[in-house]
């Protein structure tokens, strides 16, 4: 017998069918990795009042208000009518965001912040603590510019030390078997 007809395929049939399996793929794969990372996301960090020691009289109630950066002006009230070359201000809308998953993120997670805050400033930059009964924990440090910054966490203990070529300042937070408290050692 002879062959007198070869069934013939379009060409570029494999190259499509390649490049839709490819990005099906690369979609799926996409939408996977951006759940995950999209349930990922950090709980917002919380707004403490900052002291530069402990209050004399303790807890610092009689003590005068501080300017905050999250103080916002007051609106003014609406005028009656714009004026031709006002352009109308529109506030732009959040969308709620999903509610942020709790992690331990070791011991000192659980117990939470206590809203005693100090902080130390050395030479080359600041550390804040939020200080607990018998724990600290680091909420922010903050080398100046040119300066260098690390941190070690210890069992009793915080310190960060700020370099800067030769020169170092440190700030340690310590509670080893008494309250918390901060010592500085300027370079």
């Amino acid at each position: 017998m002879q062959r007198t007809g070869r069934l013939r395929r379009p060409r570029g049939t494999h190259a499509l069918a390649w490049t839709l399996a490819t990005g099906a793929a690369t979609t799926l794969s996409w939408f996977g990795v951006h759940t995950v990372l999209d349930d990922t996301s950090y709980e917002p960090p919380r707004a403490l009042p900052v002291s530069d020691g402990p209050e004399a009289g303790g807890s610092g109630a009689g003590a005068a208000p501080r300017a905050s950066s999250t103080h916002r002006p007051r609106p003014h009230p609406p005028s009656a009518s714009p004026s031709p070359s006002e352009k109308p201000h529109r506030t732009p809308r959040r969308t709620p965001s999903k509610k942020p998953r709790p992690t331990s993120e070791g011991p000192e997670r659980g117990r939470g912040g206590t809203g005693q805050v100090e902080g130390a400033t050395v030479r080359g930059g600041r550390a804040v603590f939020d200080m607990g009964a018998d724990s600290a924990t680091l909420v922010s440090a903050t080398p100046d510019p040119g300066w260098e910054m690390k941190v070690w966490h210890n069992q009793g203990y915080i310190r960060v030390t700020f370099t800067s070529g030769a020169t170092s300042s440190s700030v340690f937070c310590r509670w080893d078997d008494a309250r918390p408290r901060i010592e500085t050692f300027d370079g």
